[in-house]
């Protein structure tokens, strides 16, 4: 027989739910909280989703298990006092300048101080004001907006192991802190700003480029060249009313020139480039007989960093491949170098990704020649969706349009980067047979799917291939130790920072699970759809190989060389 709890006089089935919260929420009831996450550890440290029994005790709804034929009450005089009280406890020692707060509108706090009608705080504000920090290229730290939640906290140490937060102190002087007081940038943080994405405040948010690109764009000596990346187009549109894993990248098109930028592109076009590289590394690795590591992708900027603070040693068998964003930035700036020079304009290069980690990336030395970086500033598509907004843009009413010559053709293969598994499976249909058996034989292999952790092996000819896919620097660590200890063994691993990949970049809007899911399966329908499957089939990468840019110069610009593996030696 079922197994039920009485929520409210409602009787509601349950089986593994893992908490009482969980059940409340299948009974349509929308118990408040700030410290849950289904995909992080249970912390109860909010108390928002207590709740009462029979008895009149009063339990966290987040850590207490359900129990067959238990009553419990969701909402009684008590528990709406006790929920006030705490937000109003969490007002008093909060900033409350929220029209000029970087998440007015999207702050929970601030909406549950809205639902719950609190008009005045009657505590002072007796906390220490503490300064703000912005020393990292990809996030800012404001403690004076944090409520202690320990969301960040938990992100950064259980869900990416990288451990640059935590908590301080004792009592009424806890605070949310590097170690030792440290900026965030002088720590071991990678810059993914999951800790961001989690975030219920503006505590942690994304650190904004906006004022710099718009005097670019309003400069009449600059030219300003715009990238998309390819999980951005499944994502913008849920600012603006679309669902989740719509396809609004000929809207973004659109939107873009009307903010005034001058060229736009699609990063996918990169990614054709990056496949065509890093697939020649897995050949020759291969044919060297060089099989006691894999050979690590080296897309994401987070990844790369997490490689070069936690595990040094393994740098050398990072891909020297640059990121499709700094392939495109090097190329650009290189195709329109002799038009610059004779018309004595400027060409600024921008990124719209869904990544923070882009920023630091694009930052880097090792992506500068003569001190000027090949992408000039990076924006995230939340940062994107506030200029559409501040000017004005109907997004949903515009007409969609195309991207720009040259660089305009970009195949299924480079759209799927945008997804955890995307950029295994494009580099595999680079190596595999030109039949369509050989790409349905790479879909089904097991390199699709949302898991943190995936292997699959894929026979290309003689040679058989032990692939694994990892998204989630805590799943990386684990699957890390693995290879040293001996007990796995692959040929290509692919790693991805976010969790689920690009698409749950912390750039991204904020969204649960399933709607990552949906972005996901946006992504692998507009592959369906695309003319061009593999990278190399791509006619505009093949002329800039025999004709164009890249024409003798494809390892200057499209490969990296690490500070850090000098320090290795």
């Amino acid at each position: 027989m079922a197994k039920y709890m009485i929520i409210d006089g409602i009787r509601v089935e349950f089986t593994d739910e893992r908490n009482i919260l969980q059940v409340i929420r299948k009974a349509g009831i929308h118990v408040p909280t700030f410290c849950y996450y289904s995909d992080l550890s249970i912390y109860g440290a909010c108390r928002m989703c207590v709740v009462e029994d029979e008895k009149g005790r009063i339990m966290a709804a987040c850590s207490t298990l359900p129990a067959d034929k238990m009553v419990i009450k969701t909402n009684t005089s008590r528990l709406h006092d006790y929920r006030k009280m705490i937000l109003e406890l969490l007002l008093s020692s909060h900033c409350r300048d929220c029209t000029t707060c970087e998440k007015s509108g999207k702050c929970r706090l601030q909406m549950l101080a809205a639902r719950f009608g609190l008009t005045n705080v009657r505590f002072k504000d007796t906390r220490p004001h503490m300064e703000i920090d912005d020393s990292s290229y990809s996030i800012v730290r404001d403690p004076g907006k944090c409520i202690l939640c320990g969301d960040c906290v938990r992100m950064c140490n259980e869900v990416q192991h990288v451990g640059a937060i935590d908590f301080a102190n004792r009592g009424a002087d806890v605070i949310v802190t590097p170690a030792f007081g440290k900026k965030i940038a002088e720590t071991d943080c990678v810059n993914c700003g999951q800790c961001a994405a989690v975030c219920p405040t503006a505590a942690i948010t994304i650190k904004s480029d906006l004022k710099n690109v718009w005097k670019a764009l309003y400069d009449q000596n600059t030219r300003t060249v715009v990238q998309v990346a390819p999980a951005v187009r499944v994502a913008l549109g849920e600012v603006f009313g679309l669902k989740p894993g719509d396809n609004s990248i000929g809207k973004i098109f659109t939107a873009l020139r009307m903010l005034g930028f001058d060229t736009v592109f699609d990063t996918s076009f990169a990614a054709d480039l990056t496949i065509i590289e890093e697939s020649k590394e897995l050949v020759d690795k291969i044919n060297r007989g060089d099989t006691e590591m894999p050979l690590f992708t080296s897309c994401c900027p987070g990844w790369v960093r997490f490689v070069e603070t936690k595990h040094p040693e393994l740098m050398k068998y990072v891909s020297t491949c640059k990121s499709p964003m700094q392939m495109f930035g090097a190329v650009i700036k290189n195709y329109y170098k002799k038009a610059d020079e004779e018309s004595g304009q400027k060409t600024v290069s921008i990124a719209i990704m869904p990544c923070t980690a882009k920023k630091y990336e694009a930052a880097r030395d090792e992506f500068k020649k003569n001190g000027i970086p090949d992408v000039d500033y990076v924006l995230t598509t939340q940062e994107l969706a506030r200029m559409i907004t501040e000017l004005g843009i109907q997004f949903n009413e515009i007409e969609p349009s195309a991207p720009d010559m040259p660089f305009s053709i970009s195949s299924g293969a480079g759209m799927i980067f945008g997804v955890t598994g995307g950029v295994a499976e494009a580099a595999l249909r680079r190596v595999a047979d030109n039949t369509t058996y050989a790409l349905k034989e790479i879909e089904y292999c097991g390199v699709r799917g949302l898991e943190g952790v995936k292997a699959a092996y894929i026979t290309l000819g003689d040679t058989a291939l032990r692939v694994a896919v990892v998204s989630g620097l805590a799943n990386a660590d684990a699957l890390i130790e693995k290879i040293k200890s001996g007990e796995e063994h692959f040929d290509f691993v692919e790693v991805m920072a976010c969790p689920m990949g690009c698409i749950a970049g912390a750039g991204q809007p904020f969204s649960y699970v399933q709607g990552k899911k949906e972005r996901a399966k946006g992504i692998y329908t507009i592959d369906k759809s695309a003319m061009v499957k593999r990278s190399n089939e791509n006619p505009v990468v093949i002329h800039m190989y025999a004709n164009g840019v890249l024409k003798d110069r494809a390892h200057e610009l499209l490969h990296v060389h690490y500070h850090t593996c000098d320090a290795e030696k």
